[in-house]
């Protein structure tokens, strides 16, 4: 089942899901902010993904700005702030059985449905 990370108030988000729907398969919708991954969920994301945790943070928002910048952080503890604060999540992400894709730009999405 292909799994989209899904923020409906991002427009790239929302082009993402758009793809999605035009594709006619089936596919679940997380709404992330409401319902954030694991620990574990989140670090098979990254895997998927084939990149480090900080590639996958959202670097001009003003949680990271205030709370993360400048500091020397472990793989785990990027891992544990975007748990804890799911914004710092860049978005859209596409998981179609195992590859993973992040959907900037939400065309990118194609290349795994």
């Amino acid at each position: 089942m292909i799994k989209i990370y899904h923020n409906p108030r991002c427009r790239k988000s929302r082009e993402g899901l758009q793809i999605l729907e035009e594709s006619g398969k089936d596919f679940e919708i997380v709404k992330y902010l409401e319902n954030t991954p694991t620990k574990e969920e989140l670090s098979d994301i990254i895997k998927l993904l084939g990149i480090k945790p900080i590639d996958l943070v959202r670097k001009n928002e003003s949680i990271w700005k205030e709370n993360y910048k400048n500091k020397q952080l472990s793989d785990n503890e990027i891992i544990t702030a975007m748990i804890e604060n799911p914004k710092l999540i860049e978005r859209p992400i596409v998981v179609n059985k195992d590859k993973a894709i992040v959907g900037r730009p939400p065309e990118n999405i194609k290349k795994i449905i």
